[in-house]
């Protein structure tokens, strides 16, 4: 029997870009996915018109589009609600704003849907990504990546934070119980975890363009990733 598919949108105050952002991916989908798919919108605690617009897509297209509401703000949040509580056998995520080129999608899940891996996710720094993005920007992700890469030498995946990643159902159920944060440190938590019981990695090199308009703030997120990778690095597993 073909896999089911639940893609994410984890989203905050993104009542400009959902509308059509949902709109290619579900074009997308119809397009290239032969699988039976699900676009989710995972809206934590936004104060536009984010939900709003989320309910009304979902009322369109009640077979591809659906929605839930977190009263609290975390990407990780975000995520963690909306993976455990699909029932698809594949789940995954990106960013609203598709940064991540949709063209690298069913290669990142097919092996997953034929059983091969269990956890997948999108590199900007793999050999044949493209990536463009503010200097500034690149050299911390390349700093941060290599600060991983010391503290946690056997990790093989390169890059720890690309917003663009899959999992089993099976990998679901094993590694949310571990995993700690909520917000952006989610992803590379997500990652080490996954490593740490066993799971291989796929990786995809992904074509990537930065949002100019992003959310994330440079400065406090490295902060809370290094405190994060202490944290995991100091602490055992069902600790």
């Amino acid at each position: 029997m073909a896999p089911t598919v639940d893609v994410i949108i984890p989203v905050y105050n993104e009542e400009r870009d959902l509308e059509p952002s949902v709109t290619r991916l579900r074009a997308f989908l119809r397009e290239n996915c032969p699988y039976r798919w699900r676009i989710m919108v995972a809206d934590n605690a936004s104060k536009d018109r984010t939900l709003e617009i989320a309910r009304s897509l979902s009322g369109q297209y009640p077979d591809e589009v659906t929605y839930i509401h977190l009263d609290a703000k975390g990407r990780g949040r975000a995520l963690k609600a909306a993976w455990t509580a699909s029932e698809a056998d594949i789940v995954s995520y990106m960013d609203v704003d598709l940064s991540t080129n949709l063209r690298h999608f069913m290669p990142m899940i097919e092996p997953l849907a034929r059983g091969e891996y269990h956890v997948a996710t999108g590199s900007r720094l793999m050999p044949g990504a493209r990536v463009t993005r503010q200097l500034k920007r690149e050299i911390i992700s390349r700093c941060y990546n290599l600060i991983v890469k010391l503290m946690f030498p056997r990790r093989r995946f390169s890059d720890a934070q690309c917003g663009f990643k899959a999992l089993s159902r099976q990998a679901v159920r094993d590694l949310i119980p571990h995993i700690v944060d909520n917000n952006w440190f989610f992803d590379s938590e997500l990652l080490i975890r996954a490593e740490q019981l066993g799971y291989r990695v796929w990786e995809v090199p992904v074509e990537w363009i930065e949002d100019l308009d992003s959310r994330v703030r440079i400065v406090s997120t490295a902060i809370e990733d290094l405190k994060g990778l202490w944290r995991v690095r100091t602490t055992k597993l069902g600790s």
